[in-house]
């Protein structure tokens, strides 16, 4: 019991330390090391992938998806930092917060009103979750490379077409499989899935409308095969992390 307080207070002083007041440190560490590693990756991308194409792509997207859960975490607690920030400036001066009781005396330690550690339990399941879709997202830029082939005679339709079967059919696939993933992972039964397939599905569908069918045209109109999960992995930060904060938004 003693040895549990303690690492519950040690978690919570690393966790409560911001640069500038605003800025979670540790979140700001966790994201280094990610662009450390992604960084590295860039700089031998060609050669690990002529190499070993399938599993180049497989850390790429696992890296990748780190980093997006990461800036999604780093968003909500900087969210959270302001929202602490501004009630506290509401007070009357007299009542202490939520946060000076835990910084003080480690009252409340699973408070709500504190701000949110950092998940790495989160960060594992994007960044495995990248991982594992990196074959089946592969395999089907493949599949669309020679259905469609693109020649210098005949560009814009074959890539206007690849756009069309990517988002009627494998757009509305992806959506579907990272919320029933995510909430298996996250210990969810076929009950929670149906409900956050319900309230989940169609608003992210429609947000990747607006997205994603331009970023394809540029990606399949000018983008070498092996370069193509990458770029959409890469312009897929913002993506991720927003279906990051949709899918944290309902726990």
């Amino acid at each position: 019991m003693a040895w549990e307080l303690s690492r519950r207070r040690l978690v919570r002083s690393i966790n409560s330390k911001y640069i500038y007041g605003r800025i979670p440190l540790l979140h700001t560490i966790i994201f280094f090391i990610e662009m450390a590693l992604a960084a590295r990756l860039t700089a031998r991308f060609n050669s690990y992938y002529d190499e070993r194409p399938l599993m180049t792509m497989m850390v790429t997207n696992a890296i990748l998806g780190g980093i997006a859960d990461t800036t999604a975490q780093t968003i909500t607690s900087i969210r959270h930092r302001v929202q602490h920030k501004t009630s506290n400036d509401k007070d009357d001066g007299i009542s202490l917060s939520v946060y000076d009781l835990d910084r003080k005396g480690g009252l409340i330690p699973d408070s709500k009103a504190l701000p949110p550690p950092f998940d790495f339990e989160r960060l594992t399941r994007f960044m495995s979750y990248g991982f594992c879709m990196a074959p089946v997202q592969f395999k089907w830029f493949r599949f669309l490379e020679k259905v469609f082939p693109i020649t210098k005679t005949s560009a814009f339709g074959p890539a206007m077409k690849r756009v069309a079967f990517d988002q009627l059919l494998f757009a509305p696939f992806g959506v579907a499989v990272f919320f029933t993933v995510m909430t298996i992972a996250e210990g969810g039964g076929r009950r929670a899935v149906a409900h956050k397939l319900r309230d989940m599905y169609v608003p992210t569908l429609k947000a990747n409308y607006v997205v994603w069918p331009a970023v394809q045209i540029v990606n399949f109109r000018l983008m070498p095969v092996q370069y193509q999960l990458p770029f959409v992995s890469t312009i897929g930060i913002a993506w991720t992390a927003y279906l990051s904060l949709t899918n944290a938004a309902d726990e």
